[in-house]
């Protein structure tokens, strides 16, 4: 159905539209071969089993990954396999290994992209940015996506309570004919709230500019910012991450969420209405010109190859975890374990 956001109309598929039941009949002889268990592979995979769906995962054996599908139910043999042998059985390769991981693994995913079957992804950066990937899909198979909007670890929460993140979705290549029929029905099927039409080039740029922006970027250097003035201005640690972080997360962001942003302000202070209004506008100008240049980065493909280079040396996991330290024990997260530790829930 098409739906004006604003006033633009945009496609969008619901769930009343495109019920569970439709999807299963689409993909009634389908084996859905998840490739890749780590950030995406065990909500979709999971789901999608749920769901009542013919899903096998294919991850190494001996890893700790091959590990964690097993303590979910994954049987080795049975609903677990190597990965080139999940490759060969399945129909549609759900390709949910990390961009770097995509890269070295492609050769072997590809020589099992037989006609008519489906290649999935739930991120554009692959194919994309081709030329730096190598990963060009054969022309006679289906080149899908669906990207759910959040974590595979939300994805699969939301889920068990009932609820759906949305996502969107994407036909790169549609060999068969098929291939709306096989994203919609993929795209219910891992527990999407909606989904609604995009391409795989507005998908990565909008999905690298949104992580490195106001998803986790932008929002951790304004946490950090906020954070050091009121400390070097003689707050506590615990007032300032409260005044920071806590309330933030805990208080008004769900306002947001159930409401949306006048609705938010509408609800607290007078004092904290006028204030917020004054002032988001000289930090929307005050940020915008860094947006700006982040999206031109991800537009000319800087930050897509600075992912490559950085995510594929073989130390990139013990460099990573010297940056998540840093963030770890830095005052700011410091005293957020502390007020964690401290809320009702916990105690």
């Amino acid at each position: 159905m098409k739906l004006k956001f604003g006033n633009v109309e945009e496609n969008v598929v619901t769930r009343e539209e495109f019920p569970l039941e439709k999807a299963r009949e689409v993909l009634k002889d389908e084996v859905i071969a998840v490739i890749g268990y780590g950030v995406q592979g065990p909500g979709q995979a999971l789901n999608l089993k749920d769901n009542g769906f013919n899903v096998i995962v294919g991850q190494r054996s001996g890893s700790k990954t091959w590990d964690k599908a097993i303590a979910d139910g994954w049987v080795p043999g049975e609903t677990l396999f190597e990965i080139e042998e999940a490759c060969q059985k399945g129909t549609i390769l759900q390709f949910l290994l990390s961009d770097a991981g995509q890269i070295a693994l492609w050769p072997t995913v590809k020589k099992h992209l037989t006609p008519g079957k489906a290649l999935y992804f739930s991120h554009g950066f692959g194919v994309t940015y081709k030329e730096k990937t190598g990963i060009i899909p054969p022309a006679d198979v289906d080149v899908i996506l669906v990207a759910p909007k959040g974590s595979g670890t939300s994805l699969r929460r939301m889920f068990v309570e009932g609820r759906g993140l949305n996502s969107s979705y994407a036909i790169y290549q549609d060999a068969t004919g098929k291939a709306k029929d096989r994203v919609v029905a993929l795209g219910i099927g891992v527990g999407s709230g909606y989904l609604f039409e995009t391409d795989f080039y507005r998908e990565v740029t909008s999905d690298l500019t949104g992580e490195r922006g106001t998803l986790m970027g932008a929002i951790q250097g304004i946490f950090a910012a906020q954070y050091e003035v009121l400390r070097s201005n003689g707050h506590t640690p615990s007032e300032a991450f409260n005044e920071t972080v806590e309330e933030l997360t805990q208080s008004l962001m769900p306002l947001v969420a159930e409401n949306g942003m006048d609705w938010m302000y509408a609800n607290c202070s007078t004092t904290a209405q006028r204030g917020a209004l004054d002032w988001w506008k000289p930090f929307r100008d005050a940020t915008k010109p860094v947006f700006e240049a982040l999206y031109n980065s991800v537009k000319t493909g800087v930050e897509a190859q600075k992912s490559i280079d950085s995510n594929s040396k073989p130390d990139y996991r013990e460099k990573l975890e010297a940056e998540l330290k840093e963030l770890r024990e830095s005052e700011m997260w410091q005293a957020g374990a502390v007020v964690r530790q401290l809320r009702p829930e916990n105690n």
